[in-house]
């Protein structure tokens, strides 16, 4: 069977009870009873409990002896011991740049601007609010080794921001460097709280807000809408190149083809009546006058093709054999006179 645990009130209450018998007994038992019990009830001060998610820094005149867990715990009475109880599982914040509202006005955020406004990289002004999220780790550096730690959590997580918007664009701040912002932010604190020895560990480093300042918001969101309408466009002409490009290239690519395609025609034409020039040339060499001859008639057939063509025979030996070797289509239309 399990003993039930007796808390340090119920014990000075039933020590409280035990000296109230004794002094209705009567005054003799009291001179050696009443020490005695002050001893025990200031034994008994020394009992102390110590609740799940803490621990209790223990003192002996003032200096550091001992840290203890959970549970029912004991030390010498004050002022020869003391101790000091700190919550290590609560997830704590601290605000830079605003303040949330009080229990009575809840949803109210106050701003801040003196820890809120700070430079970029690029020389632009921005107000930034952050929310450090900590735990407490070493309770003793925490009670002692720092007069204000939650203060100073506050500044240097300040110093830390400072910093890091610092390295970077109002662009990249505003937009995809937040994270990097976080990070950096959250590395630097913790490396100056550990500095410090305040005992804390930071558990998150959150940006709520990246913004202009009020008194430029509008025309800084004017210039961002513009920026973004040049990047639009950008990508559009963009789009377009790469679009038109390939067209371009493809129809040279065509026209290229048929020039190569006209120049082969053309050189096989030029080739064809070279040859065809050449033929002529042998047979005209051969005989000058029937060649003169047909060359005539093929261009006036070629010229007059539906014009009836009168061919009168001369005199003189070989006008009837040119006849027959210079045939100009149907007989049909053409006429023969002899010439006497």
């Amino acid at each position: 069977m399990d003993e039930r645990r007796m808390e340090p009130e119920e014990l000075v209450q039933q020590l409280q009870e035990v000296f109230n018998r004794l002094k209705q007994k009567g005054s003799g038992p009291m001179l050696f009873i009443i020490p005695i019990v002050a001893v025990l009830l200031w034994a008994a001060s020394g009992i102390y409990m110590v609740q799940p998610g803490e621990q209790a820094v223990v003192r002996m005149f003032g200096k550091e002896v001992g840290i203890t867990e959970p549970g029912l715990r004991y030390r010498l009475p004050y002022p020869i011991q003391t101790h000091d109880k700190v919550n290590i599982a609560k997830v704590r914040r601290a605000e830079i740049g605003f303040r949330n509202g009080d229990a009575g006005s809840p949803g109210i955020t106050e701003r801040i601007p003196e820890e809120a406004l700070m430079l970029t990289g690029d020389e632009n002004i921005v107000e930034a609010q952050l929310v450090v999220q900590y735990v407490v780790q070493n309770p003793s550096d925490f009670l002692f080794k720092v007069k204000d730690p939650e203060q100073t959590l506050r500044v240097a997580s300040e110093v830390a921001l400072r910093g890091a918007v610092g390295k970077t664009t109002i662009d990249q701040t505003m937009t995809e460097g937040r994270v990097l912002v976080e990070q950096e932010v959250q590395a630097t604190l913790q490396s100056l709280l550990d500095l410090y020895e305040t005992g804390i560990l930071v558990t998150q480093a959150k940006l709520l807000v990246v913004d202009p300042p009020e008194a430029v918001k509008d025309a800084f969101h004017e210039v961002v809408r513009a920026y973004e309408d040049k990047e639009r466009l950008v990508q559009e002409a963009e789009g377009y190149r790469e679009n038109l490009i390939p067209r371009a290239r493809g129809r040279a690519l065509e026209i290229i083809q048929q020039a190569e395609a006209y120049k082969e025609r053309r050189t096989l034409e030029a080739q064809g009546d070279a040859e065809r020039f050449t033929e002529v040339l042998e047979e005209y060499s051969k005989a000058k006058v029937v060649t003169r001859q047909r060359l005539y008639l093929e261009m006036v057939e070629e010229v007059m093709p539906n014009v009836k063509k009168y061919i009168i025979e001369g005199q003189g030996d070989g006008g009837g054999n040119l006849l027959q070797l210079l045939p100009l289509g149907s007989t049909e239309g053409v006429k023969v006179s002899n010439e006497e």
